[in-house]
């Protein structure tokens, strides 16, 4: 007997880097190395699964800036470049290895997987893995959901057009690239504030996914916790993470990545080895750099044991397993006293599977087969299915909330980060102004209009704030909010005053020519 769905749900989410001005972008790598390791690695799982006629019903974010990279012919020549150039790395590593056996299997497993990430990416899609993923939603395998347009924390946007053009502008963007208007949408940071459902709903949207306190902290109390949908004052249902599925992979403690025998991450031969063996691989000012060639596991002490390709897929299958069963037991728990089936949302960044759990994606692999071959009582599904198959809901409205640090903003909005939202205030102001005042504009002002739109949102995009409240590449999160807002505000006066230089709007739109086709009215009015 069915008892129990479980919604499966990735987030692939990067923010929008894109330096056509340098010949070598670090920063780029970032997209580079999802591709390899996350997206590319996930297709070939969804292509195994689809050929040997197992069911597969996943929901995955593809966030604008994303989708915009992965459609970018100056990114894509990159990626071809980058992957060219680990192969030829991977062939040296052949040779340098050839009288270590364990670190030469490596190798060779490194240039199979580089030399496959070339085939598929470049011949077998023409360089646009978005029509893989398209495929697989045309055939009911995958839900594809969207996020905010430059994932802007909307919470800190509430009372500005932000939040609204940020919703439009990404429902949109999804329906060009995949044929159809989307029906659900992960709050970026799962940042929920009152009202903001109303938007979604103008924009055509059913649900959204949200943290767990947002649901359980929801007024009226909902009677089913987070293993039901509750539907807001404006109709559109709510999904809350559900939080035992998801410490079982999240918990640094607790959770399975963390197991002796997977890939050790922070061991790259990038910095293992000589710099000037490396140095033809590594950026042109010899920075040394993650290659994304690792020859060791976790082992669970400073001398780190060579990785066993077999022994950890191994454990990828054992775990694949105890997350099913604890599944399982969950949804016999709960159907006892419920009544119907319970909803057991698990939402990840995509990114983990794969890039930092490097097993990752052979773990869902053997989860899908496991479900589908040994669970009677548990079923794969997306957020509409079980909208579908439970069309009436508890009313409720969900709580303040977001994830991350403390669960309530406090991650984007910090000692050293608040410096941004009177500037990215002020200039939605700005832009609400230009959008009214120059409506009926054409020309050199309709590309100035567009540019000021793309500036902003890439200026409020949540990952600079992320960055500066974590402590990463903090220069470069700056640098970026601040650069955004400078070339909004040069559009804003060039306009206003007439004195629109055309030279540095063409420079502005080569860099940053994300959304080809926004539509800055969405500003106008509050």
């Amino acid at each position: 007997m069915e008892k129990g769905l479980l919604a499966l749900i990735l987030h692939a989410h990067l923010p929008y880097v894109r330096h056509p001005e340098h010949e070598y972008f670090m920063e780029e790598n970032w997209l580079f190395e999802a591709i390899s390791e996350t997206y590319l690695p996930l297709i070939r799982i969804f292509e195994r699964l689809e050929h040997d006629g197992i069911p597969m019903r996943l929901t995955m974010t593809v966030t604008p800036t994303l989708a915009s990279m992965l459609m970018d012919p100056h990114l894509q020549e990159r990626y071809v470049r980058h992957v060219k150039l680990l192969i030829r790395l991977c062939e040296k590593e052949i040779e340098r290895t050839r009288f270590q056996n364990e670190y030469q299997d490596l190798a060779r497993f490194y240039f199979e997987h580089m030399t496959y990430c070339l085939e598929t990416f470049e011949n077998r899609y023409g360089r646009n893995i978005l029509t893989a993923l398209k495929g697989f939603q045309d055939r009911e395998r995958l839900e594809i959901i969207t996020c905010g347009a430059t994932h802007a924390f909307f919470p800190v946007q509430r009372s500005s057009s932000m939040v609204r053009a940020q919703i439009m502008t990404a429902a949109e963007h999804y329906d060009k690239i995949f044929g159809r208007r989307p029906i659900g949408i992960w709050l970026p940071e799962c940042g929920y504030y009152p009202g903001v459902d109303q938007l979604l709903k103008d924009a055509g949207l059913r649900y959204f996914i949200t943290d767990t306190h947002g649901i359980l902290h929801a007024s009226p109390r909902p009677k089913y916790g987070v293993f039901a949908p509750i539907y807001c004052p404006s109709g559109v249902a709510a999904f809350g993470r559900d939080g035992q599925s998801s410490q079982q992979v999240w918990s640094a403690a607790e959770g399975y990545p963390g197991d002796y025998d997977y890939r050790e991450f922070y061991r790259d031969v990038g910095f293992d080895l000589d710099l000037e063996y490396l140095r033809p691989f590594l950026p042109p000012d010899g920075t040394r750099v993650n290659l994304g060639i690792k020859y060791h596991r976790i082992t669970g002490r400073p001398d780190k044991e060579p990785y066993n390709r077999a022994r950890a897929l191994a454990k990828a299958e054992e775990h694949a397993g105890n997350f099913m069963f604890n599944r399982e037991r969950q949804a016999d728990h709960l159907h006892g006293f419920m009544g119907r089936k319970p909803v057991m949302v698990a939402p990840y960044d995509a990114e983990l599977f794969g890039h930092w759990w490097y097993e990752g994606p052979e773990f869902i692999d053997f989860l899908i087969r496991k479900i589908a071959g040994y669970s009677s009582s548990l079923r794969l599904a997306a957020p509409s299915d079980v909208l579908r198959e439970y069309p009436v809901n508890q009313a409720s409205e969900p709580s303040f909330s977001s994830w991350g640090w403390k669960g309530y903003a406090e991650t984007w909005l910090s000692g050293v980060n608040d410096w941004i939202y009177p500037h990215l205030h002020k200039a939605t102001m700005r832009m609400e102004e230009l959008s009214g005042r120059f409506s009926a504009a054409d020309g050199l002002a309709r590309r100035a209009l567009k540019q000021a739109a793309r500036e902003l949102f890439l200026a409020a995009s949540s990952d600079w704030a992320f960055i500066m409240h974590t402590g990463t590449v903090v220069p470069y999160a700056r640098e970026r909010t601040r650069r955004h807002l400078i070339n909004f505000t040069e559009i804003y006066e060039g306009l206003t005053s007439g004195t629109l230089c055309e030279d540095k709007l063409r420079e502005q739109e080569n860099k940053n020519p994300v959304f080809p086709d926004i539509q800055p009215e969405i500003f106008a009015g509050r």
